[in-house]
Formats: structure tokens, C-alpha cells, sequence
């Protein structure tokens, strides 16, 4: 696909993952607009291409500014959502529901503005928990809309993304949409912020935590995905997929949190003195979650290129050189619990 002066609207573009997604877009020659707002992204995360992008600020649960959004544009790559790490969606669930409103005013909206193609950024928090107690990787037929029994989603935030692709299936299916749902597998990377686990353990380390506190047991799994590769994975997806069907964007390795814990220290050249103390009463959600890659490698030539260690190598490197120890030390607590 040649997206030299293809006209994008990305929500929820000044995001973690949507600020790097405009940024691979401009450079493929796109016009981009980004429509936030800004309740957790940041104008500073576009700052590399502010000048080449439209930015609209507003809420998107208003019809008149999801309406306004996506006028004149082609392709809709839907990221906006009220979401953050595990402590957030454990203590938000009524945050988290509302993506059920947000998902349908964009959709409606796009559809009604003669939107050609929607790619929506779901989750692996639509899979059956209950089949996420052992490690097995997570096939896209895991969930399935017609079958009894085939949807069990991870607290409302899942729900919610699962609804999110029943809603585009429909949309797909009753005004010919070309459309595709991309479940996005713990994605990390610079700009993430503290309430996720992997920039919460970089964080512990920068401020150098003694007892270094992981929440749970830290054999707890995820397949952890470096961000430059879910934004390859979301404009192949965009490319490639027209009918609505869902697509793992993750990795197939399941890692776990005491690996990344070391993998930190090996990287800081850093111990902590007291030792690692595990926290077993905060929220960790399911034991275990990987993605099977199968699907996305066959129908988009997708699959993750960036390894464990090298991404964790570039997050640190961000980090050290954008935030302030004594500033996270004195806010970390509430970092760890916000969007």
C-alpha cells in the first residue's frame, strides 16, 4: 500500500503507542491527523512531527468532535481508550466500560464521514481467562462470538475491547467497512509510562528500591512486546486486513516478571541491597499470556523483530535520560495506580 498523501485520522495519537504510530506514518508520507484528548497523552510526544500533523484536542464520547475528526480522511486507526496498567484497571472498572460508548461514537462517526478502513487496537485481554492458568499461547479462534461459552474477557477493560471488535464485525457487516481488530500483547517502550509492569520495574531500579518490591509471586508471564513492533504490526494489519477479523500483534514468549527484573538490574549494573521482596497482595491479573503469532505471519507478514534485551536496553536509555529520580521516588505510589 502507498501511503504518500493518504489521509489518516489516529486517536488517541499523542498516546504511548499512538505517538509512535503517527510518527511511522508521517515518515511513510501520510497526512495525519490526531484527534486526543490529552487526559493521558502528551503534546510533547509528537514534538518530533508536531509541525508536519493536524492535532484536534477533545473527547471523543462527543458526537460533534468524533464527527469533526474523521472528516475528509480515509484510514481510522482507532487507539483512543480509557485504560492503564493493572492497578488502573483493577480499581477503574467504570473507566475501563466506557470504552463501550467511546468505540461505537468513532465507529458510527467514521462510517458516516465515508471512512474506508478502521483498524482497532483490542487486546489480549479479550481471551478467556480461564485457559490463561497454564502456559499456552492464544490462538485468534480462542474467542468466538457464535460458539456458547466462547468469550470469558479479563474484568471490564476486556469486555470492553471484545465489544469494541463485536462492534466493528457489525459495522464491517452492515455498511461494508473494510476493517481489521489488532490484539496488542503488553506493549513497552519509551513513552510508556509507571502503571504498567515493565516501566514500573525500570522505575523501581532508577530510584534504586531497597527491598525491590514485584507485585505478585514475579512468575506471573506476558508476552512483553517492544512498541516499534506493535506499530509495524498495526499499519500491516491496516494493509492487509479487510474483514473485520481479529489479529494477534504480540509476541509468542512467555516472560516473566522476575526475568525482566533481572534483565533491569543487568542493565542499571545494579542489586538491590535488600534483596526482592514480592507482593503478593496486589492485582496481577491472569498467570499466564502469550500470543500465537501463526495468523498475523501468514496474513500480514508480520512478526515481532526486536529482542527482550534490546528493547529493555532502549526503554532504560529513555528513561534515564527523561525523568528525575528524586521526582519518581516521591511519586511513584501514585504512578503505579494512575493512566
Amino acid at each position: 500500500m502507498n501511503w504518500e498523501n493518504h489521509k489518516c485520522l489516529v486517536t488517541g495519537g499523542a498516546s504511548f503507542i499512538g505517538s509512535h504510530l503517527v510518527e511511522a506514518l508521517v515518515q511513510k508520507g501520510a497526512q495525519v491527523r490526531v484527534a486526543d484528548d490529552l487526559s493521558s497523552g502528551k503534546l510533547d510526544n509528537l514534538s518530533a512531527v508536531r509541525a508536519e500533523i493536524e492535532f484536534m484536542q477533545g473527547d471523543l464520547k462527543n458526537i460533534a468532535f468524533a464527527q469533526q475528526a474523521s472528516i475528509d480522511c480515509s484510514t481510522l486507526f482507532h487507539l483512543a481508550a480509557d485504560h492503564g496498567g493493572r492497578g488502573y484497571i483493577a480499581t477503574h472498572p467504570a473507566s475501563c466500560a466506557s470504552n463501550m460508548a467511546l468505540d461505537n461514537i468513532v465507529f458510527e462517526s467514521a462510517v458516516k464521514n465515508g471512512v474506508e478502513q478502521i483498524t482497532f487496537t483490542s487486546s489480549a485481554c479479550v481471551y478467556p481467562t480461564d485457559i490463561q492458568e497454564e502456559k499456552q499461547l492464544l490462538r485468534e479462534d480462542m474467542v468466538d462470538f457464535k460458539k456458547r461459552g466462547g468469550a470469558f474477557a479479563d474484568e471490564e477493560y476486556g469486555w470492553a475491547k471484545l465489544m469494541g471488535e463485536l462492534s466493528l464485525r457489525a459495522y464491517h457487516k452492515q455498511y461494508g467497512v473494510k476493517a481489521a481488530s489488532a490484539r496488542l500483547s503488553t506493549a513497552y517502550g519509551p513513552r510508556e509510562n509507571e502503571s504498567h509492569a515493565l516501566i514500573a520495574l525500570i522505575a523501581k531500579a532508577f530510584i534504586k528500591q531497597s527491598p525491590f518490591e514485584i507485585w505478585g509471586t514475579g512468575e506471573q508471564t506476558r508476552g512483553f512486546t517492544y512498541v516499534q513492533d506493535i506499530v509495524n504490526g498495526l499499519i500491516l494489519v491496516a494493509e492487509n486486513i479487510k474483514d473485520a477479523s481479529a489479529v494477534n500483534i504480540g509476541t509468542s514468549e512467555f516472560i516473566s516478571l522476575n526475568r525482566i527484573a533481572e534483565e533491569i538490574f543487568r542493565i542499571f549494573n545494579w542489586q538491590p541491597p535488600e534483596g526482592i521482596k514480592h507482593l503478593k497482595d496486589k492485582p496481577v491479573g491472569v498467570l499466564h499470556r502469550a500470543l500465537d503469532g501463526s495468523f498475523p505471519q501468514k496474513a500480514c507478514g508480520w512478526s515481532p523483530q526486536t529482542s527482550l534485551e534490546e528493547g529493555i536496553e532502549k526503554t532504560i536509555q529513555w528513561y534515564i535520560e527523561n525523568k528525575n529520580p528524586q521526582e519518581i521516588k516521591a511519586q511513584l505510589g501514585a504512578l503505579l495506580m494512575s493512566r
